[in-house]
Formats: structure tokens, sequence, C-alpha cells
């Protein structure tokens, strides 16, 4: 039987220590099953149990084990649409809502920090989005505009308060989100295991689940070690790990690479200059670049990488490209660690709901904003099953769709990261 364990990262040598668990090696019973031990599984267990449900969690790694543990740990809220987007594709005052549920997502993260006491170090000094030229300038700022008209604690800033903010002259300007931040995510997701188990949840470690089945109590999800959770409800929390679990599931996503590098800890003059104030940040890009610091004074950039997994340095040699593009005094920084991880995304960039059977709810679709989102979304889950109200959810429950032709995902992925290449330098 493989064992699976993190892969080498920043996170996995810098993180706090993991909670102890074990594989299940017996059957149990329990109100839900959650199938996956990221930042949504996680969540959810630890809303349900809040609530006084018995749950049993499998995780087919070590906590963490998929993108959770691998992420660029920025807390961003909101989703990829702005308001106005909202309004227009569910309706006035639905897409209202929709906005303000998704606008708190960060606020849950450091919600459950503060709660739970948990050791991640975590920053609460904003998220940057700065315009990576002047045709993507008015966008970002109309973007401000918009959060800042709900309520939202944004700014606008001009290209020099830009500089002064990340320490390079590389951005025309762009906005501000002074209710983001960031965790170390390793050590946040191992915090939400702890404090899932502190309030009775039951965690299982490498056991993987690899089948789902009815059966007279609810669902039966079988795993690799014979071992069996009998229960009323499951949910499923694998996201781009998704790997035939429920037909079709897997063909609504595109499990796209994330590459991440980490300098060295920057010298006493860099540290004064880069990123002084603990700001993380993403670009205007199609092809966007997110980067910020971590507690030892590193500096991480991260970009989307190839379909296939990296196996060399060289295959991350266009993030170190990426690096010295925004900060040109950093061209010459060793790099530390080098590391990937896969991102679930839909075709219509939204988050997915899907419920196929009665008491069998699948969630996909983080589009690279795992960190708030998925962290709130086990709040939303665990009150939907709780209250049986779909309002509870942030958005309608949908049918399973495979995207069109997903067996030539390779292909059309790879032509459109060349067109999105093309369209960020000609814009």
């Amino acid at each position: 039987m493989i064992k699976l364990q993190l892969p080498p990262s920043l996170w996995k040598a810098t993180a706090a220590p993991a909670p102890e668990t074990r594989p299940l090696d017996q059957d149990v019973t329990v109100d839900v099953a959650v199938i996956g031990g990221g930042f949504a599984g996680l969540s959810t267990a630890l809303h349900l149990v809040e609530a006084g449900r018995s749950v049993q969690v499998v995780e087919a790694g070590d906590i963490g084990w998929g993108a959770s543990g691998r992420s660029g740990g920025q807390v961003i809220p909101g989703i990829k649409y702005d308001p106005d987007d909202l309004r227009k594709m569910f309706g006035w005052e639905a897409g209202a809502k929709a906005a303000e549920n998704f606008g708190s997502t960060a606020a849950k993260v450091f919600e459950l920090i503060d709660r739970y006491g948990i050791d991640c170090d975590d920053t609460r000094s904003g998220w940057a989005q700065p315009a990576h030229s002047k045709a993507a300038l008015p966008a970002a700022l109309d973007r401000c505009r918009q959060w800042k008209a709900l309520g939202a604690d944004v700014a606008e800033l001009t290209k020099a308060e830009m500089a002064d903010l990340l320490g390079t002259d590389s951005y025309e300007g762009g906005w501000i989100d002074r209710r983001g931040g960031s965790v170390q995510p390793l050590s946040y997701t191992r915090g939400l295991a702890r404090a899932a188990l502190s309030k009775g949840a039951f965690v299982a470690t490498h056991t993987a689940a690899t089948g789902l089945s009815r059966s007279a109590s609810g669902w039966t999800v079988s795993t690799n070690r014979g071992s069996r959770v009998n229960a009323r409800d499951v949910v499923v929390c694998t996201n781009a790990y998704s790997k035939q679990l429920w037909p079709k599931l897997e063909q609504t996503i595109i499990a796209a690479n994330s590459f991440q590098v980490a300098t060295r800890p920057l010298s006493a003059n860099l540290d004064r200059m880069v990123l002084k104030n603990q700001v993380v940040a993403s670009d205007t890009r199609r092809l966007l670049s997110y980067f910020r610091r971590d507690r030892d004074g590193r500096f991480l950039m991260g970009g989307r990488g190839t379909f296939a997994n990296p196996t060399t340095d060289g295959d991350f040699a266009h993030v170190e490209r990426m690096l010295a593009r925004a900060y040109p005094v950093l061209a010459n920084q060793p790099i530390e660690f080098r590391w990937g991880g896969r991102v679930a995304i839909t075709q219509d960039f939204l988050p997915h709901l899907h419920e196929p059977e009665k008491g069998l709810l699948f969630l996909v679709g983080c589009q690279g904003r795992g960190v708030a989102l998925q962290s709130k979304m086990g709040e939303w889950i665990a009150d939907y099953l709780v209250s049986e109200n779909p309002a509870a959810l942030p958005l309608p429950v949908t049918d399973i769709t495979p995207i069109p032709f997903h067996g030539l995902r390779r292909l059309y992925v790879s032509a459109t990261l060349a067109y999105y290449k093309m369209l960020d330098l000609v814009r």
C-alpha cells in the first residue's frame, strides 16, 4: 500500500507539528462522513461537531496532503467575480447576497485562528492587486469601487503608493483589500484538524475512500484499508484530487498545477524594502503572479505551472523569471524551495456544490482562493446539513456536468495558457 506523504516544500519544512492521527482499521457509524482532510473537509467537520453532529474524516494521505498543504497561503476575500458580475449572473437580490457571503470568507479564517489559538504565522495586513499594465488599471480600480460601495475596507493605490507598499515600481497602481492576509497553510490545516479533534471529531489519515454506496442508514464509504464508514450524510471535499469516486465528477474540473518558489531569507537591506508591511499580492495578469513573504523573511513567488507534475528545478524556471520581472532587485537571490500543487478550476469559474442523491454532497472548484473560500464553505455546508435548508448555501446546488471534450484538456489548457500569455504581453 503506497503511503501518501507530503512532498518537500517550504511549508512542510516550517509547519507546526501535526496532531496525532492514525488510519481507520475498523468500521464506524457516525452522523456525517467527510472525505478529504484539507481546508474544506476539516472546516466542515469542525462546524458539524460544534453543532453536535458526530463526524468521521477520512484523508488519503497526511493532513493537508493535497492543495491545502501546498497553497500560497494567501487569505483573499471574495471569488473571481466582482459584485456587479454576481448581480448580473444571479439577479440583483441573489447576486447582492452572494457578494456579501463571499466577501466574508477571509474573516472566517481569522475567526477560527483566534477561537482555537491556531499557530500558523498569520498576517492581517491586507491583500493587494497591482495592475501589471496601464490597460489593466481601470478594471482593478473598478473592482475596488464595487467593494467599497458594499462597505469593505479597501482603497485605491497610485503607482507611487503601490511601489512603496510592494517595494517595486513594476506595477501601475491598483488597490488593497485590508480584509485579506496570509497563513502558513500547512500549519493552518493542521490547526483545523487539531481543533476538530478537540471538539470530538474523528480524523483518520492514510485512509483513502474507494467507494460510495447506499445503506440502510444512508451511505457507506468504503476505504482502501477494508474499513467502512456508515453515515447518514457524506461530504466529499477532494477538489483537484478527485479520482473516480463518483461518475463524471472528475470531468467537471480542470486540475491545473500551480508552482511556487521561495528564496533564502532576504538580507536586512532587502528586508526593509520588499513587502515591508507583510501585505500579500497577486497581480492582474490572466496568468497571474502571486507573491508574499514568510515568517523568516523569504520571498515567495507563484504562478501557473505545466500540466504535468514538476520533476526538475528547470520546471520552475518560468516562475523564477516572473520573480525577476516583478522584482529585479531579487533576480539573483538563491532559490531555497520549489514545489507545486493542483488547483481545481471549473468551467464557469464558480465553486460548485453537487448533490446527485440525498445525503451525498460534493464541493469542487476553489479557483485558487482555497484558504478563505473553503474555510467558509465548511461553515455553510455544516449549516445546510443541520438545517436541511438550501438557503444556508451561498450558491444553488447544481447538476454534475462534465466539461466538453475533457479528455483533450491537456491540449486546450495548453492553448489557453499560450493565448493568455499573449494577451498579458499586449495588454
